[in-house]
């Protein structure tokens, strides 16, 4: 058994179940996400926010997981955790971090 310490992500539809997964691999993933998530009302679309996030990760990381899936799943734990939003509208998803009402 091992004693690598482990993450419960969330999702953010109720419905479905989010993923215990490595929170070392987990916390590299948010970090270099919310380096590249603007506060911006147009937010980011996913490709450029898959490539900048991999351009922020160590050598290590980029060749030993697998960046959509991982940023996927940071995604989806930042949504219901309320951090991130989507950006509403048709199109292309976009996502930007989520603004509190008093700034």
């Amino acid at each position: 058994m091992s004693d690598t310490e482990m993450y419960e992500a969330l999702h953010p539809d109720p419905t479905k179940k989010g993923g215990r997964v490595t929170k070392a691999t987990y916390d590299a993933y948010r970090d270099a996400a919310m380096q590249v998530i603007p506060n911006d009302e147009t937010g980011i679309e996913l490709q450029p926010l898959i490539d900048g996030i991999v351009a922020l990760l160590p050598a290590e990381l980029r060749e030993s997981t697998s960046p959509g899936w991982w940023m996927m799943t940071v995604k989806l734990d930042l949504e219901a955790r309320g951090v991130i939003e989507r950006v509403p509208g048709k199109g292309k998803q976009r996502v930007r971090k989520k603004t509190t009402a008093d700034g």
